[in-house]
């Protein structure tokens, strides 16, 4: 059976009345490959993370579209039977930038990617002081967005983003998104909820157009695990800090270790074998299945073992 194209397949996803796409947030190969293999069916390239893991630095609007969409091809490359939905922040221009980066986005063959309504110099959406450009200069990105796609022959799944809750509030945030279907938007995405009470009321306002939520640790919005979000009316439910937090945590109690102790002990399975060693990291990498791709075609690079 021919491959699904990605994006095909999440719009196959959202179709489902039953389906909920639950989306753990990754910023690099290891985190992506880490989610393949507890079995993700869709995976989410987190800005935030391209940001801190590619630049060492924060959510500031410090990536250029070359970072991201490089970033968010090579994950989705992983696996190209698992979509990818990447953020693609502000489409880093006018229209015409949006329009470019939508196409750079579709040829490194990304599922969904979604656009906001912040300035340029943008920032996370949950932190405070954001800054927002107007309806039709949000608008004109969303129709720039639709335009490319139809020019590439794609069916890229495009997410509208608002960040007006904060500062415009509900009604003007909802307007928004409407007019951003009205242009071309498939899926609505409004940031920075604060009460469960308007997690329910955007399902509701804004149907029959797919709603997505983004659940921040730390964030804003309060967190709700994947059936309560399907229970709320919500079609994707993102995690963008899954990959971001665990390397905080594992990577500052590994380095304590070691500038404590001297040595970072190894971990061990239930079963008693080393967990997390440098074979271990290696397979999940793939190398199993490089070493015998060399062979099938007639290499002799691996013809010893690996």
């Amino acid at each position: 059976m021919a491959q699904i194209k990605s994006a095909a397949k999440l719009r196959q996803m959202l179709a489902h009345p039953d389906k909920i796409v639950v989306c753990p947030g990754v910023h690099d190969g290891l985190t992506a490959r880490v989610a393949l293999s507890v079995g993700f069916d869709a995976l989410y390239m987190t800005g935030a993370g391209t940001a801190a893991s590619r630049l060492g630095q924060p959510d500031l609007g410090l990536t250029t579209v070359d970072d991201m969409a490089t970033n968010a091809g090579m994950i989705a490359g992983l696996n190209r039977d698992v979509p990818v939905i990447a953020d693609a922040d502000t489409g880093f221009g006018g229209p015409l930038m949006v329009a470019r980066t939508t196409e750079k986005y579709i040829l490194q063959g990304v599922a969904a990617l979604h656009i906001e309504d912040q300035v340029t110099t943008k920032r996370c959406g949950h932190l405070v002081g954001k800054e927002l450009v107007d309806t039709p200069t949000f608008i004109a990105r969303i129709r720039a967005a639709a335009s490319a796609r139809t020019r590439m022959g794609s069916g890229i799944v495009i997410i509208a983003r608002t960040d007006a809750l904060q500062s415009l509030g509900y009604e003007e945030a909802i307007g928004r998104l409407k007019a951003a279907v009205q242009a071309g938007a498939d899926v609505a995405f409004l940031e920075g909820m604060r009460t469960k009470e308007q997690m329910a009321q955007v399902v509701k306002d804004m149907a029959p157009t797919p709603c997505f939520l983004n659940m921040v640790g730390g964030g804003v919005t309060p967190l709700v695990n994947s059936r309560e979000a399907k229970e709320l009316g919500f079609k994707i439910v993102i995690w963008p800090m899954a990959g971001l937090t665990s390397v905080y945590l594992a990577m500052r109690e590994f380095c304590r270790e070691l500038k404590d102790t001297g040595e970072i002990k190894d971990r061990y399975t239930e079963d008693g074998k080393v967990d997390g060693g440098v074979r271990d990291v290696f397979e999940l990498c793939g190398l199993s299945a490089c070493v015998e791709f060399d062979k099938q075609v007639g290499g002799v690079s691996f013809a010893n073992g690996a």
